[in-house]
């Protein structure tokens, strides 16, 4: 998929923390000012910028990770060609529980970590674009679920794509559970809800 799309992300750093503000796939050779789809999740993973500048004042080409993989093949069934993603938190990690640790700790109230929270809207309002197709796939964890009551509040989507885990409000599954099945199952899910409301529609 990474020689169909390019990938490229805003890092940042603050208070010796690693983040990433967002991060664009974009179909290879295509010209467009704006994304086409809209993608909240966790934080970002493993995805780094490649030209090693941890702390930049312009978007860098990013390494994408599986995560991201997971999207690329989204957009490449529905034929979208420019993807935004933004997270709960800008923390940059690949270990689950650091981010839950970070969130528990007084760190995370000094770092503007959320573009989501009430001190970021500049940034919110810059970022997201409104009237198109926004996938929610942060994951189930009861940790994230302030932040997720929080998004979920500053959007105000009513009809957004994902798979919601039943009997609650706040939690929406990852693109990248362990399992492949279910992998594949996700993908397919997001694939036909896109395609049956927001392209047939």
């Amino acid at each position: 998929m990474s020689n169909i799309f390019e990938v490229k992300g805003f890092f940042y750093e603050s208070n010796g923390h690693k983040l990433r503000k967002y991060l664009d796939i974009k179909r290879v050779c295509v010209e467009m000012n704006e994304p086409d789809l809209m993608v909240v999740m966790m934080n970002p993973g493993s995805s780094y910028p490649l030209d090693g500048i941890d702390n930049n004042f312009i978007p860098s080409e990013a390494e994408p990770d599986n995560t991201q993989q997971q999207i690329m093949r989204v957009m490449d069934a529905v034929v979208f060609n420019y993807a935004r993603i933004l997270n709960l938190s800008d923390l940059r990690t690949p270990v689950s529980r650091e981010l839950y640790r970070f969130l528990r700790s007084e760190e995370s109230r000094v770092v503007e970590h959320s573009i989501f929270s009430p001190s970021r809207q500049a940034d919110l309002a810059q970022l997201f674009v409104n009237g198109i197709p926004v996938i929610f796939g942060w994951g189930v964890n009861q940790a994230l679920i302030p932040l997720a009551k929080q998004a979920i509040e500053a959007l105000c989507i009513s009809n957004p794509i994902g798979i919601l885990k039943p009997n609650t409000k706040y939690s929406y599954y990852h693109p990248l559970p362990r399992n492949y099945a279910k992998q594949i199952e996700w993908v397919e899910h997001v694939t036909s809800q896109i395609s049956r409301t927001h392209i047939s529609g």
